[in-house]
């Protein structure tokens, strides 16, 4: 069964329950920031990546903005911090460029923990003391603020891999023990032609972009039982599929041409080391068998097409999430925070592996709205709508996602040129 224990929430009456959440939720957070040294801390490696501290900072901001700040008497722990740790809200005030953000050596890290410290026992003195009514729709946000937490742990440490791999001593974040297994043979799943019910059905919590629920007609086709792996994409590499135009999109080739991609992000090939590959346990030798990462849709694409297939419509991998069992998942709470071989023994009964964790699985979507979608008002409204534009639908979670986080409907969504969070592909092809 997929992990999908979000829509099971917490009933919104039991007080208890709220607090218990955000206290373990917001103690993660610090857990992954506490391998850190201050001056890792700051680091702005290139511009999509943001500094932990401003992560540390930003996922505060949102409770104290959206929650804490319309209360009677309140007061902002420091103004100031209003616009530098904004993301992009425009409803909620002015805010510090994103490019930028590794020029924020002030405030410091302990004050951006004390920070934390002060805004978390706020929130729970307002959990505690005024017991909001299970009506209250101040807990929505609450529920909205810790999955926007959560998604941030994600990319604390996909930020971190991107700032250790510029350091040239290849730093270790985190030293884990990743199973070594033979990837299971590839096969193939046949989905029949219907008309399946796409989105979420309102039960639990989801994001806004996940609804509304409506049907949608998709033509019978086959998926493959595993994410692609490191050893058959090294196959496209050898074979010159970096150097073939036949396969690539045009704008997905001027972009290898203009950044002179030669193989995923974190792939470096030596004459004595052979293939290596930058994790958060340092340099390792290349893992043949685990899923490929860190891959952008544009060498996806590529690599489907060298196969003589294609990257599956989101609405086809919900179908085949919602309908097939999925066997085992390596989640962020499996602790090896690198993609790895599906277990043979735990999985061989199900006839899609890995739909879960390891590698967001890039699709052939656009993220566009659902039909009847509008977002919320106000400034919440800004989380997803605004970003529906330039970007491509990926699915599933990967082995930094922790796994109370991702559902069957969950649509992440980058532009087709990102690589550096945990992106990788699974194949499909028309029956």
């Amino acid at each position: 069964m997929p992990p999908v224990t979000s829509d099971n929430p917490i009933q919104k009456n039991e007080r208890g329950n709220w607090i218990e959440r955000y206290d373990r939720i917001r103690q993660r957070t610090l857990a992954i920031a506490k391998p850190l040294t201050s001056e890792d801390a700051m680091v702005q490696s290139m511009s999509d990546v943001s500094p932990p501290k401003w992560h540390l900072a930003h996922t505060t901001w949102f409770f104290e903005t959206f929650i804490l700040a319309g209360r009677k008497g309140f007061t902002l722990h420091n103004p100031q911090w209003q616009m530098l740790f904004n993301s992009y809200y425009e409803q909620a005030g002015p805010y510090f460029p994103r490019p930028r953000r590794g020029l924020l050596s002030r405030p410091s890290l302990q004050q951006v923990l004390d920070y934390r410290t002060r805004t978390d026992h706020r929130i729970i003195e307002w959990l505690r003391q005024d017991c909001p009514p299970p009506d209250d729709p101040l807990l929505d946000i609450l529920e909205l603020g810790l999955n926007h937490e959560e998604q941030h742990q994600e990319l604390m440490l996909t930020d971190i891999l991107h700032i250790f791999s510029c350091n040239p001593l290849d730093p270790v974040y985190q030293p884990t023990s990743t199973p070594h297994h033979q990837a299971p043979a590839l096969t193939w799943k046949l989905f029949e032609s219907q008309i399946a019910k796409i989105g979420h059905n309102g039960h639990g919590f989801s994001f806004d972009q996940e609804s509304p629920a409506h049907s949608f007609y998709i033509q019978s086709f086959q998926l493959a039982n595993r994410p692609a792996t490191c050893g058959e994409y090294l196959e496209f590499i050898e074979d010159g599929g970096y150097n073939n135009p036949t396969l690539w999109l045009s704008e997905g080739w001027h972009q290898q041409q203009s950044a002179n991609w030669q193989g995923p992000m974190y792939w470096r090939q030596t004459e004595h080391e052979g293939w290596q590959q930058m994790t958060l346990s340092g340099l390792l030798p290349l893992d043949t068998q685990a899923p490929v990462a860190y891959v952008s849709f544009y060498e996806a694409d590529a690599f489907a097409r060298w196969r003589g297939c294609r990257l599956p419509g989101e609405q086809e991998w919900e179908l085949a999430a919602m309908t097939t069992g999925t066997g085992d998942h390596n989640m962020f709470e499996q602790g090896r925070l690198r993609p790895s071989a599906a277990c043979p023994t735990a999985n061989h009964h199900a006839p899609l592996l890995q739909l879960y964790g390891d590698v967001w699985e890039w699709t052939g979507s656009a993220y566009r709205p659902y039909p009847g979608y509008w977002p919320p008002a106000g400034a919440i409204g800004e989380y997803n709508g605004k970003f529906m534009c330039n970007q491509m639908v990926l699915r599933g979670g990967s082995c930094l996602t922790p796994e109370e986080h991702i559902r069957p409907t969950y649509r992440n969504f980058f532009p087709p040129h990102a690589r550096w969070q945990c992106m990788g592909l699974r194949l499909a092809r028309d029956s």
